[in-house]
């Protein structure tokens, strides 16, 4: 907490009645629908106050003043005062009109009977006690720990809000600069129309370059990629691993001389916009003498970097001035954004993956004999799927489907599945219950929807006279179809205690007995042309355990 001992006073100025911008209106509005009250405002530079809520029981300008300033200069909420039940919460506001604020607020720590006696709480707000117990009874409680993180939150959104406007602001600022100039002014909007998270950043960003050609002067225009992902393999949705160079016009440089570009430019064009002329690039040490011209602006989101929008060489070999910069600057925001957006995306796939494989192995623990089978299962449905012409949220879905098809035998007896003979009749009852217990556990989340048929159907036979509802043929979803060829080589080809895993010949004769009957032939059709791949995988995770 701030002491006022800490800041010295600097001749604070007596305020007038209501100085506040139209942005710390918005502000202060915001505040209030968040947090339910309304606060004072305080200039971050000089301390004044600019406005005293009507609806507090103070506003000591003296003491709070320089508190203020320290609360702007340090950039986050602190508390100024604590006088039980009353404390003060100061909040640093995002500069608008070039102008820093701190709101000030006071909120009930505890409750208080109209009655009872305030004095000493009630000078520290310079106001009679009698009317700030009667305020403090009709306020809700706070605890310090839960108004701190309010106060970050709203903070937040307030900044993002800012940035908003700041966006809109560019792109009003940049329409007023093209007026006359349609295919200037369409370009952002034909973007944003195509802001959707099945489009990868990539595409967008070729998209972006088609359309920028028609309206930037330049000879070239690029954009960079950054690797997001340092895996080398994943089965459900991947992250670029190395950095990429697109490119459309005369492009001077590769992707390793980009590289370089970025770097001799230095950290500044990290966080912002870059412009190069002859003044830099007639120098004689300039090391890219085919670069003339350069506008170069981050594709950022928040503190995030997914890299570089750069446009070369104006065609009339005219220096590139603040109408080309505004705008690659608000494709580059646009551009950052989605590409921020593709990311989580991406990473909240990954946590989905991640806990699926958890699962799974809690499955294979159940029953060391099929250890490992539902990885194996999922990657061969995942080629049986590619064979078909599956896309690729399809293929993701396939690999999650083949991971937890057998979710449900985390419900079955361990004593049945780890049973070392056959299984009776009533046994194997018991083990077909599993498809219907795996529905059971995922048919609430609404990220496996797609999973789910699979879990339950996946035991289905072509003919009918599978369980556990005997669908036949099309009935039955083509991905638990999938599932099902690679479930039964996996189980047909795997040691267990009753038996050794059937050798390929055998294995072959009964999908080619069994296509049309217990499996669908189109499936089976595409185990054949990919049979040897699928018996990679196998033989390498059997070895792998």
């Amino acid at each position: 907490m701030l002491s006022f001992q800490e800041v010295l006073p600097t001749g604070v100025k007596t305020a007038g009645p209501d100085r506040r911008s139209a942005g710390d209106r918005r502000a202060a509005e915001a505040l209030r629908r968040a947090l339910g009250i309304d606060f004072h405002l305080f200039d971050g530079a000089s301390g004044d106050r600019l406005y005293a809520s009507p609806e507090q029981p103070g506003c000591p300008r003296t003491a709070w003043g320089p508190l203020c300033v320290e609360v702007a200069r340090r950039g986050q909420p602190e508390f100024l005062e604590e006088e039980p039940p009353f404390l003060v919460l100061a909040l640093p506001l995002p500069e608008t009109d070039g102008r820093a604020t701190v709101a000030v607020s006071v909120f009930v720590t505890r409750p208080v009977d109209p009655v009872e006696d305030l004095s000493q709480p009630a000078s520290m707000l310079e106001t009679d006690p009698q009317e700030a117990a009667c305020w403090a009874a009709q306020q809700p409680l706070w605890t310090p720990d839960s108004l701190e993180r309010m106060g970050r939150l709203v903070l937040d959104n307030l900044a993002k809000t800012s940035r908003i406007e700041q966006l809109e602001q560019e792109t009003h600022d940049l329409s007023l600069n093209l007026v006359g100039t349609y295919e200037e002014i369409s370009l952002l909007y034909r973007l944003t129309q195509n802001l959707k998270i099945s489009r990868s950043d990539e595409d967008l960003g070729r998209i972006a370059l088609e359309w920028m050609r028609e309206v930037v002067p330049a000879r070239a225009l690029a954009i960079q990629f950054l690797p997001v992902d340092d895996a080398e393999e994943s089965l459900t949705q991947r992250g670029r691993t190395k950095s990429l160079l697109i490119a459309r016009g005369e492009c001077p440089l590769d992707d390793a001389a980009f590289s370089r570009l970025i770097e001799r430019l230095g950290p500044t064009v990290r966080t912002g916009l870059k412009v190069l002329n002859g003044a830099t690039t007639r120098d004689p040490a300039w090391p890219f003498p085919d670069v003339r011209q350069l506008i170069c602006v981050p594709l950022a989101e928040g503190d995030n970097l997914f890299g570089w929008l750069a446009a070369f060489n104006h065609v009339d070999n005219r220096e590139f001035g603040t109408v080309e910069a505004s705008l690659l600057s608000s494709v580059a925001a646009i551009l950052g954004i989605h590409s921020g957006n593709i990311e989580l995306y991406r990473q909240q796939s990954e946590l989905l993956a991640g806990i699926v494989r958890a699962l799974t192995s809690a499955i294979d623990a159940k029953d060391p004999y099929t250890c490992g089978h539902s990885d194996r299962v999922a990657r061969a449905a995942v080629l049986l799927a590619q064979e078909l012409g599956c896309d690729a949220s399809s293929l993701e879905t396939m690999y999650l489907s083949g991971l937890l098809h057998d979710i449900g035998k985390i419900g079955i007896d361990d004593s049945v599945l780890r049973k070392p003979d056959k299984l009776t009749d009533a046994e194997y009852e018991q083990i077909k219950r599993h498809v219907r217990i795996g529905h059971r556990i995922l048919q609430d989340l609404r990220k496996l929807d797609d999973v789910v048929p699979v879990v339950l159907y996946h035991h289905e036979s072509w003919d009918g006279n599978g369980y556990p509802l005997h669908l036949k043929e099309q009935d039955i979803p083509r991905s638990a179809r999938i599932v099902a060829v690679a479930d039964a080589f996996d189980a047909m080809g795997s040691d267990r205690p009753y038996r050794k895993g059937m050798p390929d010949e055998k294995i072959d004769a009964i999908f080619r007995a069994g296509a049309g009957k217990q499996w669908d032939p189109e499936v089976v059709d595409a185990f054949f042309r990919v049979r040897d791949q699928i018996r990679d995988i196998m033989r390498s995770e059997h070895q792998a355990g």
